[in-house]
Protein backbone atom coordinates (compact mmCIF):
# COMPACT_ATOMS: atom_id res chain seq x y z
CA UNK A 1 0.00 0.00 0.00
CA UNK A 2 1.46 3.40 -0.83
CA UNK A 3 1.16 6.15 2.00
CA UNK A 4 -0.93 9.45 1.02
CA UNK A 5 0.06 12.65 3.07
CA UNK A 6 -1.17 12.51 6.51
CA UNK A 7 -1.00 8.87 7.00
CA UNK A 8 -4.31 8.27 4.93
CA UNK A 9 -3.83 4.55 2.97
CA UNK A 10 -4.03 4.75 -0.67
CA UNK A 11 -4.51 2.99 -3.80
CA UNK A 12 -2.48 -0.46 -3.98
CA UNK A 13 0.11 -0.23 -6.66
CA UNK A 14 -0.96 -3.76 -8.49
CA UNK A 15 1.27 -5.53 -11.25
CA UNK A 16 -0.93 -3.74 -13.85
CA UNK A 17 -0.60 -0.47 -12.21
CA UNK A 18 3.05 -0.75 -11.72
CA UNK A 19 3.59 -1.99 -15.81
CA UNK A 20 1.57 1.30 -16.44
CA UNK A 21 3.65 3.58 -14.20
CA UNK A 22 6.56 2.48 -16.61
CA UNK A 23 4.88 4.85 -19.58
CA UNK A 24 4.37 7.67 -17.24
CA UNK A 25 7.08 10.76 -17.62
CA UNK A 26 5.85 13.79 -15.58
CA UNK A 27 6.60 17.08 -16.68
CA UNK A 28 8.29 19.19 -13.99
CA UNK A 29 7.55 22.47 -15.36
CA UNK A 30 8.37 24.70 -12.12
CA UNK A 31 11.17 27.18 -12.02
CA UNK A 32 12.67 26.14 -8.50
CA UNK A 33 14.18 22.83 -7.55
CA UNK A 34 11.95 22.87 -4.34
CA UNK A 35 9.34 22.99 -6.51
CA UNK A 36 10.26 20.20 -8.27
CA UNK A 37 11.29 17.81 -5.57
CA UNK A 38 8.04 18.30 -3.85
CA UNK A 39 6.21 17.01 -6.78
CA UNK A 40 8.69 14.57 -7.45
CA UNK A 41 8.53 13.16 -3.70
CA UNK A 42 4.91 12.88 -3.70
CA UNK A 43 4.47 11.39 -7.44
CA UNK A 44 7.58 9.32 -7.60
CA UNK A 45 5.68 6.35 -6.85
CA UNK A 46 3.20 6.62 -9.62
CA UNK A 47 5.48 8.03 -12.37
CA UNK A 48 8.80 5.88 -13.94
CA UNK A 49 10.15 8.96 -14.95
CA UNK A 50 10.65 12.88 -14.72
CA UNK A 51 11.19 15.71 -17.44
CA UNK A 52 13.12 18.54 -16.27
CA UNK A 53 12.90 21.08 -19.50
CA UNK A 54 14.02 24.41 -20.14
CA UNK A 55 12.18 26.19 -17.51
CA UNK A 56 13.79 24.12 -14.64
CA UNK A 57 17.11 23.55 -16.30
CA UNK A 58 17.51 27.17 -16.55
CA UNK A 59 17.05 28.44 -12.90
CA UNK A 60 18.36 25.66 -11.06
CA UNK A 61 20.97 24.22 -13.73
CA UNK A 62 22.55 20.64 -13.50
CA UNK A 63 22.09 20.62 -9.74
CA UNK A 64 18.09 19.96 -10.39
CA UNK A 65 19.25 16.69 -12.14
CA UNK A 66 21.64 15.79 -9.92
CA UNK A 67 18.89 16.45 -6.83
CA UNK A 68 16.39 13.89 -9.15
CA UNK A 69 18.88 11.25 -8.91
CA UNK A 70 18.28 10.27 -5.48
CA UNK A 71 14.70 9.14 -6.47
CA UNK A 72 13.55 5.52 -8.00
CA UNK A 73 12.74 7.72 -11.51
CA UNK A 74 14.46 7.89 -14.40
CA UNK A 75 15.41 11.30 -15.56
CA UNK A 76 14.11 13.03 -18.83
CA UNK A 77 16.22 16.66 -19.61
CA UNK A 78 14.40 18.06 -22.04
CA UNK A 79 16.83 20.64 -23.83
CA UNK A 80 15.77 20.20 -27.40
CA UNK A 81 19.37 20.79 -28.47
CA UNK A 82 19.40 22.46 -31.91
CA UNK A 83 23.21 24.10 -32.92
CA UNK A 84 26.48 23.89 -35.14
CA UNK A 85 27.53 20.33 -34.56
CA UNK A 86 30.42 20.80 -32.46
CA UNK A 87 28.35 22.61 -30.29
CA UNK A 88 25.28 20.20 -29.73
CA UNK A 89 28.62 17.60 -29.75
CA UNK A 90 30.11 19.10 -26.65
CA UNK A 91 27.20 19.92 -25.43
CA UNK A 92 25.74 16.65 -25.25
CA UNK A 93 29.20 15.13 -24.01
CA UNK A 94 28.60 17.55 -20.19
CA UNK A 95 25.20 16.28 -20.41
CA UNK A 96 25.79 12.70 -20.67
CA UNK A 97 28.39 12.62 -17.06
CA UNK A 98 24.66 14.02 -15.25
CA UNK A 99 22.60 10.82 -15.54
CA UNK A 100 19.88 11.56 -17.58
CA UNK A 101 18.58 8.91 -19.36
CA UNK A 102 16.88 10.78 -22.46
CA UNK A 103 18.03 14.13 -23.70
CA UNK A 104 16.09 15.81 -26.53
CA UNK A 105 17.31 17.00 -29.68
CA UNK A 106 15.69 18.76 -32.46
CA UNK A 107 15.39 16.93 -35.60
CA UNK A 108 15.45 20.56 -37.65
CA UNK A 109 19.33 20.60 -36.90
CA UNK A 110 20.25 17.50 -39.52
CA UNK A 111 21.96 14.87 -40.04
CA UNK A 112 25.30 15.76 -38.78
CA UNK A 113 24.23 17.93 -35.78
CA UNK A 114 21.60 14.88 -34.83
CA UNK A 115 25.10 12.74 -35.41
CA UNK A 116 27.13 14.77 -33.36
CA UNK A 117 25.13 14.44 -30.28
CA UNK A 118 25.01 10.49 -31.06
CA UNK A 119 28.65 10.96 -30.20
CA UNK A 120 28.71 13.56 -27.88
CA UNK A 121 26.43 11.44 -25.83
CA UNK A 122 28.37 8.14 -25.86
CA UNK A 123 31.88 9.87 -25.43
CA UNK A 124 30.75 11.77 -22.10
CA UNK A 125 29.04 8.80 -20.56
CA UNK A 126 32.38 7.06 -21.52
CA UNK A 127 34.31 9.35 -19.80
CA UNK A 128 31.92 9.53 -16.76
CA UNK A 129 31.74 5.67 -16.79
CA UNK A 130 27.92 5.73 -17.11
CA UNK A 131 25.10 4.58 -19.69
CA UNK A 132 24.98 7.07 -22.43
CA UNK A 133 21.57 8.78 -22.58
CA UNK A 134 19.18 7.92 -25.49
CA UNK A 135 18.97 11.12 -27.61
CA UNK A 136 15.19 11.70 -28.56
CA UNK A 137 14.78 13.30 -31.78
CA UNK A 138 12.24 15.87 -31.80
CA UNK A 139 9.86 16.06 -34.70
CA UNK A 140 7.02 18.30 -34.95
CA UNK A 141 5.70 20.28 -32.36
CA UNK A 142 2.71 19.59 -30.62
CA UNK A 143 1.70 22.75 -30.65
CA UNK A 144 1.64 22.92 -34.34
CA UNK A 145 -1.64 21.71 -36.10
CA UNK A 146 -0.12 21.99 -39.70
CA UNK A 147 3.08 19.93 -40.19
CA UNK A 148 2.78 18.08 -43.13
CA UNK A 149 2.76 14.42 -42.60
CA UNK A 150 5.55 14.37 -45.25
CA UNK A 151 7.81 16.51 -43.27
CA UNK A 152 7.25 14.41 -40.43
CA UNK A 153 8.14 11.28 -41.61
CA UNK A 154 11.62 12.79 -43.15
CA UNK A 155 12.56 13.84 -39.85
CA UNK A 156 11.29 10.68 -37.88
CA UNK A 157 13.26 9.05 -40.44
CA UNK A 158 16.50 11.24 -40.25
CA UNK A 159 16.43 10.71 -36.54
CA UNK A 160 16.85 7.04 -37.42
CA UNK A 161 19.34 6.86 -40.07
CA UNK A 162 21.00 9.28 -37.44
CA UNK A 163 21.47 7.25 -33.93
CA UNK A 164 18.64 8.13 -31.82
CA UNK A 165 17.35 5.95 -29.75
CA UNK A 166 13.61 7.92 -29.61
CA UNK A 167 11.43 10.26 -31.02
CA UNK A 168 8.92 12.84 -29.87
CA UNK A 169 5.44 13.12 -31.67
CA UNK A 170 2.13 14.19 -31.09
CA UNK A 171 -0.38 10.84 -30.28
CA UNK A 172 -2.35 11.33 -33.58
CA UNK A 173 1.28 11.27 -35.70
CA UNK A 174 2.42 7.85 -34.65
CA UNK A 175 1.11 5.55 -37.05
CA UNK A 176 2.87 7.72 -39.60
CA UNK A 177 6.35 8.16 -37.38
CA UNK A 178 5.96 4.34 -36.24
CA UNK A 179 6.37 3.60 -39.89
CA UNK A 180 8.85 6.20 -40.79
CA UNK A 181 11.54 4.97 -38.05
CA UNK A 182 10.32 1.24 -36.79
CA UNK A 183 12.15 0.57 -33.51
CA UNK A 184 12.75 3.65 -32.12
CA UNK A 185 10.95 4.42 -28.65
CA UNK A 186 8.15 7.02 -28.71
CA UNK A 187 7.66 9.98 -26.69
CA UNK A 188 4.22 11.62 -26.78
CA UNK A 189 3.77 14.73 -25.26
CA UNK A 190 0.34 16.43 -24.85
CA UNK A 191 -2.34 13.63 -24.67
CA UNK A 192 -5.27 14.19 -22.11
CA UNK A 193 -7.45 12.34 -19.76
CA UNK A 194 -10.74 12.13 -21.40
CA UNK A 195 -12.93 15.94 -20.56
CA UNK A 196 -9.48 17.58 -19.56
CA UNK A 197 -8.55 20.80 -20.99
CA UNK A 198 -6.42 21.36 -23.97
CA UNK A 199 -4.62 24.01 -23.33
CA UNK A 200 -1.63 25.02 -25.92
CA UNK A 201 -2.09 21.49 -27.56
CA UNK A 202 -3.43 21.15 -31.18
CA UNK A 203 -3.24 17.17 -31.60
CA UNK A 204 -4.14 15.24 -28.97
CA UNK A 205 -5.39 11.66 -27.58
CA UNK A 206 -6.13 10.37 -24.30
CA UNK A 207 -3.11 8.41 -22.62
CA UNK A 208 -5.30 4.82 -22.82
CA UNK A 209 -5.95 5.69 -26.72
CA UNK A 210 -1.66 7.17 -27.17
CA UNK A 211 -0.68 3.81 -25.67
CA UNK A 212 -2.63 1.61 -27.72
CA UNK A 213 -1.47 3.56 -30.56
CA UNK A 214 2.04 2.54 -30.08
CA UNK A 215 3.40 5.27 -27.47
CA UNK A 216 6.20 4.60 -25.04
CA UNK A 217 6.25 7.37 -23.09
CA UNK A 218 3.60 9.88 -21.96
CA UNK A 219 4.75 13.25 -21.29
CA UNK A 220 2.27 14.44 -18.46
CA UNK A 221 2.35 17.58 -16.54
CA UNK A 222 -0.55 19.93 -16.31
CA UNK A 223 -3.25 17.42 -16.07
CA UNK A 224 -1.56 15.71 -12.72
CA UNK A 225 0.14 19.02 -11.34
CA UNK A 226 -2.87 21.00 -11.68
CA UNK A 227 -5.19 18.87 -10.73
CA UNK A 228 -6.96 19.23 -6.79
CA UNK A 229 -5.47 15.85 -5.99
CA UNK A 230 -2.26 15.02 -8.14
CA UNK A 231 -2.01 11.44 -6.89
CA UNK A 232 -5.19 10.27 -7.34
CA UNK A 233 -5.41 12.12 -10.86
CA UNK A 234 -2.16 10.15 -12.19
CA UNK A 235 -3.68 6.67 -10.42
CA UNK A 236 -7.00 7.69 -13.13
CA UNK A 237 -4.35 8.06 -15.74
CA UNK A 238 -2.67 4.50 -14.48
CA UNK A 239 -5.72 2.83 -14.02
CA UNK A 240 -7.54 4.15 -17.65
CA UNK A 241 -4.02 2.63 -19.12
CA UNK A 242 -4.47 -0.66 -17.37
CA UNK A 243 -7.86 -1.51 -18.24
CA UNK A 244 -7.53 -0.41 -21.90
CA UNK A 245 -9.04 -3.04 -24.19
Amino acid sequence: MVEREGGATGTPMTPELLLARQHICLALDVDTLAEALSLTELLAPFVGTVKVGLELYLAEGAAAVRALREYPVEIFLDLKLHDIPTTVEHAAAVVAALGARYLTVHTLGGAEMLRACVDGLARGASSAAVTPPIAVGVTVLTSDAEAPLSELSRRAALAKSSGCGAIVCAAPDLATTCLAAPGLLTVVPGTRPAGAALDDQRRVMTPAMAIESGADLLVLGRPITRAADPVMATIAILRSIADRG
